[in-house]
């Protein structure tokens, strides 16, 4: 975003998207920064999530979906892995009536089978309690991955093909994508990652098909209200085709013609 401009002059100039997704990376480098233990990173990542979901409803986004801890997170330090489920379990608890008020619809998607039996039930109350709402939809994907969203939705297909219900020729990309989590919300518009690095580390695999990717050397702990409405405004300037000739182009055909 050019400095001055607000999400309101992004908006005007080509449209907020409707569905964000973000791949929060960074909070253990932000704490050894500064000479923390991660655990300080990972709750500093917390008021950054509060400051995003803050943005997003006073813009109108319609869904918010942030990639807390995926499938292949469970490979580090057991220490590390206890306080992150400690933190999901406590942010819920203190943060989940507050969301309810604003009209948050709160969803967890991922495998959450390897979950303590006490997150799992706060993480069912969570989605009880505000699956009403609507002005936005919060998705945390939490033992997630976006080939385990894949390949579960195979399975149910398959499901139902052995059962008798589905002719295996009936499925296509559409009946496919109806398996997946999140099939209910347009795809993501917009995927911003933090932290400095290129790639979607199994986030969302089918879902971001012609999703923008916006990367920012920020670390998560330092993503605020600015730096969202930057990657905001880099979102309204893109034009997407979906495979389509640019805009200019099909102008100079026509011209041409």
């Amino acid at each position: 975003m050019a400095h001055g401009e607000d999400s309101a002059t992004a908006a005007a100039r080509g449209g907020l998207p409707r569905h964000v997704a973000i791949v929060m990376d960074g909070n253990g480098r932000w704490a050894r920064r500064r000479g923390l233990p991660r655990s300080a990173g990972h709750r500093a990542g917390v008021q950054s999530v509060r400051c995003v979901v803050e943005a997003s409803l006073r813009r109108g986004i319609e869904a918010l979906t942030l990639f807390a801890f995926s499938s292949e997170n469970w490979r580090r330090p057991r220490q590390e892995v206890g306080l992150l489920m400690e933190l999901f379990l406590t942010t819920l608890q203190r943060e989940v009536q507050r969301l309810h008020e604003q009209g948050v619809r709160l969803r967890f998607i991922g495998d959450r089978a390897a979950f303590a039996p006490k997150l799992r039930a706060r993480i069912a109350e969570a989605e009880a309690l505000t699956a009403g709402n609507a002005t936005l939809h919060l998705n945390i994907a939490a033992n997630y991955g976006g080939r385990w969203d894949i390949a579960q939705a195979a399975r149910r297909i398959a499901e139902e093909a052995a059962a008798g219900r589905l002719d295996p020729v009936a499925v296509d990309a559409d009946r496919f994508g109806r398996h997946l989590c999140l099939a209910d919300l347009p795809e993501p518009d917009l995927l911003i990652r933090t932290g400095g690095e290129q790639r979607i580390s199994n986030f969302l695999l089918w879902q971001i098909a012609y999703t923008e990717l916006y990367f920012t050397d920020l670390l998560w702990p330092d993503f605020d209200e600015r730096a969202y409405d930057e990657a905001l405004a880099w979102y309204a300037g893109r034009e997407r085709r979906f495979g389509a000739l640019p805009s200019s182009a099909e102008g100079g055909r026509a011209n041409d013609a």
